[in-house]
């Protein structure tokens, strides 16, 4: 029985003794606990509300009674607060926060601007201060189109550095008018760089008056008679105007803004965002938050805000469809202008956000609702304990017995959660064309891991009765309660759809032909497959040059080590000329001269 009266003496007293500056609180239970973390600019004024219970929802009600201790962190600004609450709610994923499951990555555009010649590329991962960042983009689709186009527009390199450095005369991309072919000296350095700080004004959002310039340039030529240059000026201007086609009035004038809608439908939150940079629309992302009951929309944006700008880079300007509780202190820790219209076009836009964050909640419960149709299907058929939560799939792969791995794929009532997909090197069974051998070498490591975090429901095996004996017996040592080991095989001339079903201690059975259930658990094994595949030929492709170095005669370990360090992989070795492998230590000239003969020949 939750004493309400006692945990608002708590909260009272270390009101008292609260910090009156910027910093995050952490409200704890008897247990030690986290409750729940915030952020404040003054923490004595933030945490006198919770006081006010009459207007606190039921959920936050709830939390105050529980309240034992607090403790406070003071920081130096709003941004840090940001920071540091964020990490804290990972860290204790506190069950009075609201949750963001933000696992995704977007993809940038980068320009290496430090680099004599820069290069632009594509981009995922942890951005490093010496480059310039443009994005984010939604999908690889989106920083592909994004991309096609500057190289047709500003002809900058593309290729990787060693590439560049070892090229002899021009690639493809410049015979294609895509590049302007600075590694064979086709531009000087001066040019080149007018050419990247047009670029980048350009993916700013400051130069409006590059088609213009580009005309001036088409028509010059053509009164010089250099038809050729002209005709590569002429496709330069269509691709740019083809950019400017695309240009939605509605984001005309927005240079970087990030377009985010909230929206509530049958107690479910869905919050949309999408991402405007120089006037387009460079794709959009939906969200679910949990841990929302009882919450308002504003709540839902502000905890988005927090969690999600703390991870990924913010624009110039947010539009939002609910206007933050404090809106300076939301400026201040996210750096960005929160603007929260109420007529125009900036209006428009956060009611469209809106309405897309509708539709992907109903899109949602849909899935969830054909997923949850399956998954009572498969209780009721394979006589499970109850409705899994967390199905876990298992495939080998190998080339006659080479590159071995094994991979686990994981299944939800939420769909396929990529975040905990694993891969296993086979490191211990010495005879890799023994399936049986490689399942429970993986087997046995994934359950030395087990937790009650990610113990598995189900556990799905591509193979027969033999498969599924020998993972019982590698298994034999663990706790299996409440885990179901299915075998699944392929059924007459391996028809998909006529699979047999294998359980311990049961006949083996078949599903109705082409019922949504058997689609379903096809479906499942065959994204196990995939991705033991995949994971195969990205290992084996890695080891094909570092086996041909293993060939080199006269390369020993540790010039191999030293090489491969160098140059960071087998692939980069191959591809490096004579004066580039003569710099690493120990590899004399007649050495290098072998080396590259032995890959270019």
């Amino acid at each position: 029985m939750l004493d309400i009266k006692k945990g608002l003496e708590n909260l009272k007293a270390h009101i008292k003794i609260a910090p009156e500056k910027p910093g995050v609180y952490r409200m704890i239970d008897a247990a030690g606990t986290v409750l729940y973390v915030g952020k404040a600019k003054n923490i004595k004024k933030r945490i006198v509300a919770y006081s006010h219970l009459n207007k606190l929802p039921r959920r936050l009600q709830q939390m105050v009674a529980q309240i034992e201790r607090m403790e406070f962190i003071v920081v130096e600004n709003e941004a840090r607060a940001l920071l540091v609450e964020n990490e804290l709610i990972k860290k204790y994923s506190p069950r009075y926060n609201i949750l963001l499951k933000d696992d995704k990555t977007f993809p940038y555009l980068m320009i290496n601007v430090e680099a004599e010649f820069p290069r632009l590329s594509k981009y995922r991962g942890s951005r490093k201060d010496k480059n310039r960042y443009f994005g984010p983009f939604a999908s690889v689709a989106a920083v592909n189109a994004a991309l096609d186009i500057l190289q047709k527009v500003f002809l900058l390199r593309s290729c990787r550095d060693n590439a560049f450095k070892n090229r002899q005369r021009p690639c493809l991309m410049y015979q294609i008018k895509r590049c302007s072919a600075p590694c064979v000296g086709k531009i000087s350095v001066k040019d080149y760089q007018e050419l990247v700080k047009k670029a980048i004004d350009f993916l700013e959002g400051k130069n409006t008056d590059i088609q213009k310039e580009l005309s001036e340039q088409m028509e010059e030529a053509s009164r010089r008679q250099d038809f050729e240059t002209a005709l590569v000026l002429r496709d330069r201007i269509r691709a740019l105007s083809i950019v400017q086609a695309r240009q939605n009035v509605e984001y005309s004038g927005l240079v970087s803004a990030d377009v985010i809608g909230v929206a509530e439908e049958n107690g479910l939150f869905g919050i949309e965002i999408f991402f405007i940079r120089s006037g387009q629309n460079c794709g959009n992302a939906a969200y679910f938050p949990t841990q929302t009951e009882g919450a308002g929309k504003r709540e839902v944006l502000e905890a988005f805000l927090g969690e999600f700008y703390s991870n990924h880079q913010p624009p110039k300007e947010i539009i939002v469809g609910v206007e933050p509780e404090n809106a300076d202190f939301w400026q201040q820790a996210v750096g960005s202008k929160i603007v929260y219209p109420k007529s125009g076009n900036k209006f428009k836009m956060a009611r469209f956000a809106e309405q897309n964050a509708v539709d992907a909640i109903r899109r949602k419960v849909a899935l969830e609702a054909s997923v949850k149709t399956n998954l009572e299907a498969f209780r009721e058929k394979f006589g499970l304990p109850r409705l899994p939560q967390r199905i876990e799939v298992y495939d080998n792969s190998h080339n006659q017995g080479s590159y071995a791995v094994g991979a686990m794929i994981v299944a939800t009532p939420e769909g396929f959660d990529k975040k905990n997909y694993r891969t296993f090197n086979i490191k211990y069974t010495e005879n890799t064309h023994d399936d049986f051998a490689m399942m429970r070498e993986v087997l046995r490591r994934r359950f030395d891991k087990m937790t009650p975090e990610n113990k598995p429901d189900v556990i799905l095996l591509d193979g027969g009765r033999g498969q599924l004996n020998a993972v019982h017996e590698a298994l034999k040592d663990y706790d299996l309660e409440g885990i179901v080991i299915i075998g699944i095989s392929k059924g007459p001339d391996r028809n998909a759809g006529k699979e047999f079903y294998h359980i311990k201690d049961q006949e083996s059975f078949e599903l109705e032909y082409r019922s949504p259930l058997a689609f379903y658990l096809q479906n499942l094994r065959d994204e196990a497959h995939r991705f033991a595949i995949g994971t195969h030929r990205k290992k084996r492709a890695k080891s094909i040059y570092r086996s041909l170095i293993d060939e080199i005669e006269g390369i020993g370990a540790k010039r191999k080590a030293d090489l491969l360090k160098y140059f960071g992989s087998a692939q980069d070795v191959a591809e490096a000329n004579i004066a580039d492998l003569q710099k690493v230590e120990g590899i004399s000239k007649k050495t290098a001269e072998k080396i590259y003969n032995y890959f270019h020949n």
